[in-house]
């Protein structure tokens, strides 16, 4: 006679299911923190990429304007245009968040010197960079006139 065999049920049980949904809950929950922090990176490279983008064409205005830089104080609007030639030197760019924030200029009223700072992008610390702790107080976050 016979045995009768012993019937293997194929599948995982719910524990095991258990443990590999939470295993991928906590892979899923890293690379969200990764990609976010990659986000503020490349924000924060954006708005150095301006910084620098404004402070060639404000040197350029220098130099062929009559060695004056452009008068005025708040925000940076519009495009930064010669009087005398109609030259567009750049097309002033937003806050790379995607709001209406603009650079901000502070501008000696003779044209002698500027400073030029990027819109505060973390409010709840005041600093101008989502990934770097710079301030007005603390690190160079603004540009000023190379002249």
């Amino acid at each position: 006679m016979m045995k009768p065999s012993v019937k293997r049920k194929n599948g995982f049980t719910l524990l095991e299911m258990l443990v590999v949904i939470g295993i991928i809950a906590v892979l899923i929950g890293m690379g969200a923190v990764a990609y976010s922090a990659a986000q503020k990176k490349a924000r924060d490279a954006k708005r150095k990429g301006d910084l620098h983008a404004i402070q060639s064409a404000m040197e350029q205005y220098y130099s062929l304007c009559g060695f004056t830089y452009p008068t005025g104080n708040g925000d940076l609007t519009g495009s930064l245009i010669c009087g005398s030639t109609g030259q567009v030197f750049i097309t002033y760019p937003y806050n790379p968040l995607g709001t209406n924030s603009r650079y901000k200029i502070s501008n000696a009223t003779d044209g002698s010197s500027y400073l030029i700072c990027p819109p505060v992008a973390n409010t709840t610390t005041g600093s101008f960079f989502e990934s770097e702790d710079c301030h007005a107080s603390g690190p160079p976050c603004c540009i000023s006139n190379s002249q």
